[in-house]
């Protein structure tokens, strides 16, 4: 059960083709947004659609699968972790981000 302390599953759409970062050290990141959608009826009957942004990062070997075999609006399903971490603006001003970093990804049709 240790393993499920962070833990995330997600199922949704990219908003976008994924953003490949090839480092100097000779690792590769990929980067991307992916939205979830829930909906629910309110007290008249009508559905309210929530949608919800995740800001997903992977590394080495799915990093390289999402590069070659995933899209912008292409559904997947992934696992991974919550990886809180702040950054500076151009302007000095500190913000706080939290991203999913992802350990496992799967699309309809490959697996990494």
């Amino acid at each position: 059960m240790s393993t499920l302390k962070n833990h995330v599953q997600l199922m949704g759409h990219l908003g976008q083709d994924p953003e490949v970062v090839n480092l100097d050290s000779g690792k590769k990141l990929v980067k991307f947004s992916l939205a979830t959608n829930e909906f629910y009826y309110d007290n008249s009957g009508e559905k309210v659609t929530n949608n919800y942004w995740h800001n997903i990062v992977a590394w080495g070997k799915n990093a390289s699968f999402i590069e070659t075999y995933v899209k912008k609006g292409q559904e997947v399903l992934l696992r991974g972790k919550l990886a809180p971490r702040s950054y500076e603006t151009k302007d000095g001003e500190k913000r706080y981000i939290t991203e999913i970093n992802c350990s496992e990804i799967e699309t309809t049709s490959k697996k990494a």
